[in-house]
């Protein structure tokens, strides 16, 4: 056997090795990587002040947890004062923080105006910020012909406007100190196309401009790090029943979407995003994760494939009434989607 011959057989295993890793992989594949070879997040994390947004359901209240056994000080943020005392307490009682470990601040991230007053309350806490965590959001799902347009203009202010004003009223501090990390929740439909939540993709996609034009302008100060950490669909307590057209009216989402991450699996990806300096992740089980991955170098490809894959979807999603719903993530409480329906 000639050496070209074994050295194509060899870089043939090589490729079918890591195309099975990546069918098998939940995130993508430096993420991967990181988490196998990388530094961990307990050696990197320990001991560092951390401003989670959104903590009081979802992504952000796991993200506390796991965060919390690692001895960091935790600021928690959301508009749900006894939610944000119910997060701390559990994450007391890990047994590894203390009292003045945890600072509960509740504010409205779409009201900027209480953003500076915000900062300036978690750097009298705590003297500094070595951590941002944007993770406060808002979705809706609706045709665009049956979406009105205040949606589009609330999701921009909180998705987008808002994670932006706190991130420009943490970012100076940073600089400052000449370190840190900012880390922002995005989602997989900031790179891709999704029907039916056109709002909240248009929302995501403006945020992803905005984390790599913030990057770049970052270069002269490398020990400030933007991370854009991006999930498909994760499962969570909060998504069981979502909120239909008629606010006594639900609908159970994880039955339509069966393929959902669990919610400590994505956080403890983004943990080890954090940990390993990551500007840019994808999380999410398959097929989900290969979707970008086409889009990014097949779209054409992958057009086809979306549309065919939401043809029949929609119909079903519309009959189901799940087109009509108005989920509530994190900060709006239930008499402001009353007054919205």
């Amino acid at each position: 056997m000639s050496w070209s011959l074994l050295l194509a057989l060899c870089a043939l295993l090589l490729l079918l090795v890591k195309l099975l890793c990546f069918l098998c992989a939940d995130g993508d594949l430096t993420l991967m990587w990181s988490e196998w070879l990388g530094r961990r997040p307990e050696q990197e994390l320990t001991g560092l002040v951390v401003w989670v947004t959104g903590a009081s359901s979802g992504i952000g209240e796991e993200l506390a947890y796991q965060l919390s056994k690692l001895r960091v000080s935790l600021v928690l943020s959301a508009r749900r004062v006894h939610e944000l005392e119910r997060v701390k307490r559990k994450c007391l009682g890990n047994g590894n923080l203390k009292e003045k470990d945890i600072f509960v601040l509740p504010f409205d991230l779409a009201n900027r105006s209480s953003h500076e007053v915000a900062t300036k309350a978690v750097l009298q806490e705590f003297g500094r910020i070595d951590v941002l965590v944007n993770n406060a959001g808002r979705a809706h799902s609706s045709l665009i012909v049956d979406t009105k347009m205040d949606f589009f203009k609330e999701l921009i202010e909180l998705n987008y406007l808002g994670t932006v004003s706190l991130t420009k009223c943490v970012l100076p501090h940073m600089i400052e100190r000449k370190q840190g990390k900012i880390v922002i929740v995005n989602s997989i439909v900031s790179s891709i196309p999704i029907p039916i939540v056109s709002g909240y993709c248009a929302s995501k996609h403006a945020l992803r401009g905005f984390i790599h034009s913030l990057q770049i302008e970052l270069t002269k100060h490398p020990d400030i790090i933007v991370s854009n950490i991006c999930p498909g669909p994760v499962h969570s307590n909060i998504r069981k029943n979502m909120l239909t057209e008629e606010v006594t009216k639900t609908v159970d989402y994880n039955k339509i979407q069966d393929r959902q991450m669990a919610t400590s699996r994505c956080v403890q990806l983004m943990l080890v995003a954090m940990a390993n300096n990551l500007k840019e992740v994808w999380i999410g089980e398959q097929p989900y994760l290969l979707v970008p991955y086409l889009w990014q170098y097949m779209p054409t490809l992958a057009w086809w494939i979306i549309c065919k894959f939401w043809e029949k979807r929609i119909d079903d999603l519309l009959k189901s009434g799940v087109c009509k719903f108005v989920e509530e993530i994190d900060v709006y409480l239930l008499d402001t989607c009353k007054e919205k329906n």
